[in-house]
Parts: structure tokens; sequence; C-alpha cells
């Protein structure tokens, strides 16, 4: 029996080197293990093997039956990876171009968010930029926001687990993390490292506990502005923000103020524009934007004087500005990466 097993063992590796196809394998497998295969023939000789010798010739089948086990495991993997392979074809040469030949596009929001910041370089705003990941004093206590403010609730605002404390400064103490739900941290943060005059717009990426649909997303663009200087008057607020919007939306773009509340503004205002160039919405108002004169406490929280310095701020989601630019009546299109809806911006 061993040199019959052997014998099988030593054709079947010699064998196995011609099997390329998947039929092939089949029938090099049912030679050998098959109901009259020839391994499967030399099992059934054990019923004829002296009982003294039946545990040497079992060792010894089971030997076999292992190695022919193994060919056949890697004949099969060597015939599924050629199968693969022919399905691919030959190998791609890296040094070919691409086939598609689309080149790589700005995202609309992208394109927006420069825009913006384009037409307020114009006027000597430049950009400032913070982390999005704020302590409670940066984005709500620096600002004026009472404890009782519904923003503060965690039901509208991303606060990080408990646990997880912002150190601070002593004045500030030990506070919790949030994630950011405006931009306005970042005119805390520029006004705490800079002395004005100050003229800057902050845009950047904002979360809030919304619920998505057409209008609301949690994750969010906004670009806000603060100026500060000296004798800065509600003319001034109302100048820049006409010339922000004629820049935008053209020449016919109208503007009004409407008496509103914001803890960090006094007076405060929501900003409404009206343009015959809007499509479905030409000449009705819309309410864009949100702001007023810096709230004297603000400056009292940062080090300024209040009697010296006056100021203005104001802040406007980018995908709202984006929306009535291109017509988009849904804001989920931004987020859902369908180069069928960005290939349009490009």
């Amino acid at each position: 029996m061993r040199e019959q097993l052997a014998s099988i063992i030593s054709e079947a590796t010699a064998a196995a080197p011609a099997i390329v196809t998947r039929p092939d394998f089949e029938a090099f497998k049912a030679r050998l293990s098959g109901p009259n295969g020839s391994l499967t023939s030399a099992m059934k000789l054990m019923a004829s093997v002296p009982k003294e010798e039946k545990p040497a010739a079992g060792r010894l089948l089971n030997e076999a039956k292992a190695a022919i086990e193994k060919l056949l495991e890697t004949t099969l993997a060597r015939v599924e990876h050629a199968e693969a392979a022919a399905r691919l074809g030959p190998p791609e040469d890296p040094t070919l171009p691409p086939p598609d030949d689309q080149e790589g596009l700005a995202h609309p929001l992208t394109k927006v968010r420069e825009e913006i910041a384009s037409v307020f370089h114009k006027l000597g705003f430049t950009v400032a930029e913070g982390p999005e990941i704020e302590s409670e004093w940066f984005c709500f206590d620096a600002l004026n926001t009472p404890a009782t403010h519904p923003a503060r609730d965690m039901q509208d605002t991303f606060f990080l687990p408990a646990q997880t404390r912002c150190a601070g400064t002593s004045k500030h103490g030990s506070e919790a993390y949030v994630l950011r739900s405006h931009t306005s941290s970042v005119q805390i943060r520029t006004m705490l490292a800079r002395k004005p005059p100050i003229r800057i717009i902050a845009p950047g990426r904002c979360f809030r506990r919304d619920t998505v649909d057409a209008t609301h997303s949690a994750n969010f663009h906004q670009v806000e502005g603060l100026w500060v200087d000296k004798g800065v008057t509600l003319r001034d607020l109302k100048s820049v923000l006409d010339f922000f919007v004629r820049e935008m939306f053209g020449n016919s773009a109208e503007i009004r103020l409407r008496p509103s509340f914001f803890p960090f503004t006094e007076p405060s205002f929501e900003m409404d524009l009206r343009s015959p160039d809007l499509g479905r919405l030409s000449n009705r108002w819309l309410e864009v934007m949100g702001c007023g004169l810096v709230n004297p406490k603000v400056f009292e929280n940062v080090g300024y004087d209040p009697g010296e310095w006056t100021g203005l701020a104001f802040g406007m989601g980018v995908e709202r500005i984006a929306m009535l630019l291109h017509g988009i009546d849904d804001i989920r299109h931004f987020y859902a990466n369908d180069l069928r809806f960005l290939r349009q911006f490009a």
C-alpha cells in the first residue's frame, strides 16, 4: 500500500501544473478522489488489510489524503487566479492617462465661499480661521450668551462627553467642549489676539442638532464678519451689506433690515434680500443673514474699551447663498457627492 499511495501522490503532483481551467480541475479531482478515483480505490483496500496492520495503513492513508487535499487546494487557487486575471484583461500601464478625462473641480460650496471672500476682500476684510471644537466660553459666554439661552441646550448643540473638559485659562476655568454652532468664536479669538482696528471674515464649518431636510443640515458652513474701529455705525453696516449683495446678486438686488435679537449685537437685525434675478424667488423678500452692531458687553469680555471702540458683525450660511445663486432647492445635494450635480458648477 505504501508504494501504491506514493505512486498516486507522485502522479498527481506531476499532472497538477497542466491544469489551467475549471473543467480540467474538476476532471483531475475526480480521477483522484471521485467515486472511482485512485485515492478512493486505495482507501477501499483497508477492508482487506490484516487487523494488526490497520493502524499503520490508516496513518499512511491519512497522510496521502492530506497531501492530495493540499495539492487540490493549491491547484484550485491557481486556476481561480488565472480566471480572474483573464476577466480583468492585461495589466494597466501606469504611465497611460486615466480613461476618464474629466478634470477635478471645486465643490460649489467652496466656489461660493471663495466668491464671498473675494467680495469682502475688496472692502479690506481679511480671512481669519479657528478650531471647530471650542470651549463654552469662546462659543457662548464671551459672546454674551446667557446660560439659559436655548442654543446652549444639548438638544441644539453637540456637546462632547462630560468627562472631556477644557482646561482653559484661570479666568475661564474648566469648561466643556462643544462642536461650534457658529464661527462667531473666531471673532472672539481674533479680538483676544489683536488690538483694533480689525476687519475680518470668518468662514468655516459649523454643527447643530438639526433634523436633516431640504433646508437644514447638522453640518453646514458659515461666513461671519467683524469690523471694529472708532466710529463704526449702523450706516457702515448697511453700506457693507449693500455692497456685498450687489456684488453677489447684481445691481438690481436690494436689502432691508428687520429688528431682531442676538445676544452679541445691539441693535440686532435680520437682513432680507430681494432681487428680480432669482427665478421663482424673484422679487420676494428672503431672509439671508443676521447682523448688528457689536454689543458693548462683548467688547468688555475681550478687554476692549466700549467707550473707545465700536463695531459691526454679521453672519450668513454659505449653503443659503449658494442655493439662491444657483436655484438649488435642496441642501442635501451639496453633500450627496453626485457628480451629475457637482459637474454643473465646473
